[in-house]
């Protein structure tokens, strides 16, 4: 909960002002039934002004209540909208620089389930603890001390219950929070199947898979129910168990009022306003109850939220005296690099190239050979378990991240475009003239089908691009990458849905229009690299092939099978 008091600070000044509204207006309220008793007991029977002077009493205590808590209300709900404003923008940011590693822990799933279910939780408790957990305290102390002023004898009755309740709710609500936590990460499972299926649905359809579909969201959120009741049955047992025992003091209190009324002991208006103390304070407990319910999903909620905002960056800038600076005239340097995703295996072994700035570099492979992790290393969204990548000599782990990540332009294999126009999805936030944008577009190749659109650059793309080509899609992502005029241009797999003119078109664009940018090509085609001044192949993340085209056919037998099977040893240009 440290999280939810330190986003509750800065509203601090609002929050007392809200309590100290609160309070007066649950003080008027429980004066009511005191002035009913007054009015019972001596009014009642005298002059017909003393009552109404009393009556008009009780109707501005009712007014007095009801405005202040009205207003309180406003301010806690104000005060509550703020505060989760502010911590889901946090939040939020935090995700956006989460390394890679942080996101494959928490997984995109569970991130998503954070910023909108938990802060959700956090929220709906904080706004109910303003309303109910100031107006329920003291309702309940409040009332237990008139009742207690009025007949000790009949309030200590009611007050032997109160200790078994909260017990009873204590011991509870100690089981609510890791029952709450669990419930949250079915909620994460059947998040992940949901934006699977959201983002799979045409080759679901196609694949006439609807029904395993079914089955597989059947199963996830048969998990989250049967959480969800256990959480549900758990927690809900509060209620039954407090009704019972305020239903037995109720008895009691009224058994034993009965009895002295009998005797003389206890006044008839006495009994009548005590029994309207005990109903507030019964509403009060089960006030109480709810807080508590509440409160252990806040509580679990938070905790998955301190989770993301207090893990440490693992992706430091280190200084030079740690990792020098190597000489070299080359741009792009990778040294004995080797990595490994899981600490076990390397998925990167051993890697070593240089590149002159302006150079062209192609990385080809099968799948899994560990292409796409040698773009990841350098781009720093992982760092090396060995060796080093260097830029200009630098080694990538000493630059400022700001620095490093505006000399890319980058088309990765899971880019993505956005419901907004054609330049919008291409310009990205940045500062781009339209002028940069429309160039970028003719070297990627985009600009004729653009242009095609009947409101051209202003053309509406619907989330992740649904309402244009594969083909389409991939040449806007390659102009968003080209369009900053970057130090270094990675592909990433990035043309394979064009068709082989388009890629020769825009491999000879790149060539003409970006001779000073370095450009690092991964590919699953030959004819994409094979114009590339350094072609390395990959297996299994070791290094089985380097050189030039003509060099690779000859020395490396696995390139010359891939060329052979994609085009007979031919290509067409």
């Amino acid at each position: 909960m440290r999280i939810v008091l330190k986003y509750l600070k800065p509203f601090s000044a609002r929050m007392a002002c809200g309590f100290i509204i609160k309070v007066t207006g649950t003080l008027s309220e429980l004066m009511i039934p005191y002035i009913l008793t007054h009015i019972l007991k001596n009014v009642i029977g005298k002059s017909v002004r003393d009552i109404l002077l009393w009556g008009g009493l009780m109707v501005i205590c009712s007014v007095i209540a009801c405005i202040c808590n009205i207003i309180a209300n406003r301010m806690a709900a104000r005060v509550s909208r703020n505060f989760a404003e502010a911590l889901r923008k946090d939040l939020f940011i935090k995700t956006l620089r989460l390394s890679a590693s942080q996101t494959d822990s928490f997984t995109v799933p569970s991130l998503e389930s954070r910023i909108t279910t938990d802060t959700y939780n956090v929220h709906h408790f904080v706004n109910m603890i303003q309303r109910l957990g100031v107006r329920a305290p003291i309702m309940l102390i409040g009332g237990i001390a008139i009742t207690l002023f009025m007949d000790s004898y009949l309030a200590l009755a009611m007050i032997s219950v109160l200790p078994f309740i909260f017990i009873t709710v204590y011991f509870i609500s100690k089981k609510g929070v890791p029952l709450y936590t669990k419930v949250q990460r079915a909620v994460d499972g059947m998040i992940r199947v949901v934006r699977e299926d959201a983002q799979g649905i045409r080759v679901i359809k196609a694949l006439s898979k609807t029904d395993y579909e079914y089955r597989r969201y059947d199963s996830v959120n048969s998990v989250l129910i049967k959480d969800e009741t256990r959480a549900g049955v758990t927690m809900g047992s509060v209620n039954p168990i407090m009704t019972v025992l305020m239903n037995l003091g109720s008895v009691a209190v009224i058994a034993l009022a009965g009895g002295r009324v009998q005797n003389g002991l206890s006044a008839p208006e006495t009994v009548i306003a005590f029994m309207q103390y005990f109903t507030l304070i019964s509403m009060a407990m089960m006030s109480v109850t709810r807080m508590f319910v509440m409160f252990t999903k806040c509580a679990a909620s938070a905790s998955r939220i301190c989770e993301v905002m207090e893990s440490e960056e693992d992706i430091k800038v280190y200084s030079e005296a740690e990792y020098g600076k190597i000489e070299t005239d080359a741009h792009v340097v990778f040294k004995n690099v080797c990595f490994s995703y899981n600490r076990k295996r390397n998925d990167i072994d051993n890697l070593s190239f240089s590149l002159k700035k302006g150079g062209r570099l192609g990385i080809i492979g099968a799948t899994g050979s560990g292409k796409s992790t040698a773009v990841k290393l350098l781009l720093r969204f992982y760092d090396v378990t060995g060796g080093g990548i260097y830029i200009d000599g630098e080694d990538i782990r000493t630059i400022e991240k700001e620095k490093l990540y505006s000399k890319f332009g980058s088309a990765l294999q899971q880019d993505f475009l956005y419901a907004d126009t054609v330049e919008e999805n291409i310009r990205f936030g940045r500062d781009i003239r339209f002028e940069s944008i429309e160039k970028a577009a003719l070297i990627a190749q985009a600009d004729a089908f653009i242009k095609d659109f009947p409101d051209g650059y202003s053309h509406m793309l619907s989330p992740h691009g649904t309402n244009i080509s594969g083909g389409q899609k991939q040449r806007l992502l390659i102009s968003r990458a080209i369009a900053s005029n970057p130090e270094i241009l990675i592909l990433d797999d990035s043309s394979s849905a064009l068709d082989y003119k388009t890629d020769s078109m825009l491999r000879k664009a790149l060539s003409e229009n970006m001779g000073d940018t370095t450009v690092i090509t991964v590919a699953q085609r030959v004819s994409s690299v094979k114009d590339c001044d350094l072609i390395i192949v990959l297996d299994g993340g070791r290094v089985i092939g380097m050189g030039k085209h003509a060099e690779l056919l000859e020395s490396c037998t696995e390139y010359r099978e891939i060329s052979d099977s994609q085009m007979g040893g031919a290509f067409v240009e």
